[in-house]
């Protein structure tokens, strides 16, 4: 289980699905909009979307204001290690996008399955 932060305007991540586990989300605060099987559903708070093992998704941000959600992943397969790795792709672009296939190798390493 993690709580994440999505910015105003973000779109993120490159669309994927995970067949070694499910993700339930649960919104906090804003609106994060998700495109699950290319289908868009808007999570606001107390509201919920469970993402079914092998469902390729992604989300955004379109709102003015920054989101919190909390998401669980049954089972616990994916830890905080995905994300340190991430942040530092991220923090190794210079401020600019970060390297796609980087993000992609480690998105694989933690179970992602970027789609095509």
């Amino acid at each position: 289980m993690f709580e994440f932060d999505v910015a105003a305007g973000a779109r993120v991540p490159i669309a994927h699905s995970h067949d070694a586990y499910e993700e339930t989300i649960y919104g906090l605060e804003g609106v994060l909009t998700f495109t699950v099987n290319g289908q868009k559903i808007a999570i606001g708070p107390g509201e919920i979307l469970c993402i079914p093992r092998g469902a390729v998704h992604r989300f955004d941000n379109f709102g003015p204001a920054n989101t919190k959600s909390l998401a669980i992943v049954t089972p616990g397969v994916l830890g905080p290690d995905y994300f340190r790795e991430t942040a530092a792709v991220v923090a190794g672009s210079s401020g600019g996008p970060p390297d796609p296939a980087a993000i992609v190798a480690v998105m694989r390493r933690h179970g992602l399955t970027p789609a095509p």
